[in-house]
């Protein structure tokens, strides 16, 4: 069995005040659902409020990660974070290539496996982002793209050091758009992304691998969404800023 894991991406977002009053609440809401236990909950909040969010945190079982980090350990690279930097900070957790970053700042699967080994080098378990245009989906290329952007990134590393990897599957089109994909589209990339890793790393990899679904995820699809086999979990937006419709989410992958 893989434990569900709903991650709140708080992209650039909140401040101190807010982010500690979120933590909290999310923290004390988490612990009232009787089987919190078997779903991890994490925040991506903003670099800067990294360290009141560790702080906020602590003890309550809560994951907290940085949304990106930079290639390389240290140096000239004004306005940039080192993975080193992210984990002294106090994140255990890291997100890589979000559709955002790669449309944004030009990421490709070369920088990202650049990425991927730093973050590891320096204790971080990642979250690497994949998923498809609309233009990829209407040519009937959800598929390729995505096994392209995973072999791209993963091919090379040894199994073991990906043990804490985590793979979240996000249709670029259904992102913050409103628009989902149905059960049974998602279903079919995960799939898919499951026999990817089974044939780069072994089946057993693979049956222990956590694919979450990220795109436009909310209280009311949640459920249906994350009821599927396949899907382990949420990399959430918009809805994760709000303690109740996050908490919905939550009580999605519980039901």
């Amino acid at each position: 069995m893989r434990t569900p894991f709903i991650a709140g991406n708080w992209k650039m977002n909140l401040d101190r005040g807010l982010a500690r009053s979120l933590v909290q609440g999310l923290a004390a809401a988490r612990a009232s659902l009787g089987g919190a236990s078997s779903c991890d909950v994490g925040v991506f909040p903003p670099f800067t409020l990294l360290p009141e969010v560790a702080a906020a945190a602590a003890g309550t079982g809560l994951i907290v990660g940085a949304q990106d980090c930079h290639q390389e350990g240290k140096g000239a690279y004004t306005g940039c974070v080192a993975a080193a930097q992210v984990k002294d900070a106090g994140a255990t957790h890291v997100i890589l290539g979000h559709s955002e970053r790669r449309r944004d700042f030009r990421e490709d699967e070369a920088l990202l496996a650049r990425k991927l080994r730093a973050a590891l080098a320096a204790g971080l378990q990642p979250i690497l982002c994949v998923g498809e245009l609309l233009e990829e989906r209407d040519a009937g290329r959800t598929l390729a793209v995505v096994r392209a952007q995973v072999q791209g990134a993963l091919r090379g590393f040894p199994a073991a050091d990906l043990a804490g990897l985590t793979i979240a599957y996000e249709p670029v089109w259904a992102i913050g758009t409103g628009r989902t994909a149905t059960p049974e589209q998602a279903v079919e990339v995960h799939r898919d992304l499951r026999a990817c890793a089974a044939e780069l790393f072994g089946p057993a990899f693979a049956a222990r691998l956590r694919i979450q679904y990220g795109g436009s995820v909310t209280p009311k699809n949640a459920a249906s969404l994350l009821s599927q086999e396949e899907i382990d979990g949420a990399l959430v937006g918009g809805a994760s800023l709000e303690l109740d419709s996050f908490i919905g989410i939550v009580k999605g992958a519980l039901a």
